[in-house]
């Protein structure tokens, strides 16, 4: 395998691990990630990698990154829209509206920026496969996840409608919408509070970024003509708590 897998958010988690296993793979591999001291790690770890620092929020960093990539590795094969975050736990009132505007920049427009700068590529060679990392959140609603949840919808959504858009040119897309896994995840969404994000994992075998990179090599080694639109994985122990019902107190 000579091709080349584009990875956004590639220095933790589920994109870290992502690269790890496409390199493995044989991919060559374009690193997009905001941490340069991590990026330059992961890149002398696998040999083989362009990085890219930026935040894909920053909409002129990621159109210039793909521009100018080496001739090298300009064959992208394959794209992991992974980065995103979720910002508290705070319900709707109470939110910082900052936050929500962080969440709606990184987890929407960010997957747009990175997607319409490196689709032409895959257009032009009439071949490629976009993974766009979603949420179950993005299908299912609990308390403190409004924008975050919604924000995972517009990937579900998305990432269907690009078929569309995209028949006739033998590009695949699959959203990948992950449950409770332990990353840095929750230590983003507390704000660097690490025992409370500990507290959520606790006593409960979640999922590991090996499991999502995993499924994601399951998709790609599919035959071409095989299109797995959506994978919905949670963990064994994790299920859903049913509706809550608020009882007449009068």
């Amino acid at each position: 395998m000579n091709a080349t897998a584009f990875i956004t958010g590639a220095t933790s988690g589920f994109g870290e691990e992502i690269a790890r296993t496409l390199s493995r793979e044989g991919y060559k591999i374009i690193a997009l990630a905001r941490r340069k001291d991590r990026l330059e790690k992961l890149a002398s770890e696998l040999g083989n990698t362009h990085i890219i620092v930026a935040d894909v929020r920053d909409k002129e960093a990621i159109f210039e990154g793909v521009k100018n990539l080496p001739k090298e590795f300009q064959d992208i094969e394959v794209l992991v829209n992974n980065a995103g975050l979720a910002l508290g736990l705070d319900g709707i009132v109470e939110a910082d509206v900052e936050d929500l505007e962080t969440m709606v920049d990184t987890n929407i427009k960010g997957l747009l920026y990175s997607t319409k700068a490196v689709l032409p590529i895959m257009k032009a060679r009439k071949s490629g496969y976009v993974f766009n990392i979603g949420s179950t959140a993005g299908a299912w609603p609990y308390p403190g996840s409004h924008v975050y949840g919604a924000s995972k919808a517009f990937v579900k959504q998305f990432s269907r409608n690009m078929r569309n858009d995209l028949r006739g040119l033998g590009i695949r897309v699959t959203e990948i919408a992950p449950g409770l896994c332990k990353t840095e995840f929750s230590e983003v969404r507390f704000k660097g509070d690490v025992e409370r994000a500990n507290k959520v994992y606790e006593g409960v075998a979640a999922i590991k970024p090996q499991d999502i990179a995993q499924i994601l090599l399951n998709c790609l080694n599919m035959p071409k003509h095989v299109n797995i639109n959506i994978v919905e994985a949670m963990a064994t122990a994790q299920t859903w708590a049913g509706l809550h019902i608020e009882k007449d107190k009068f």
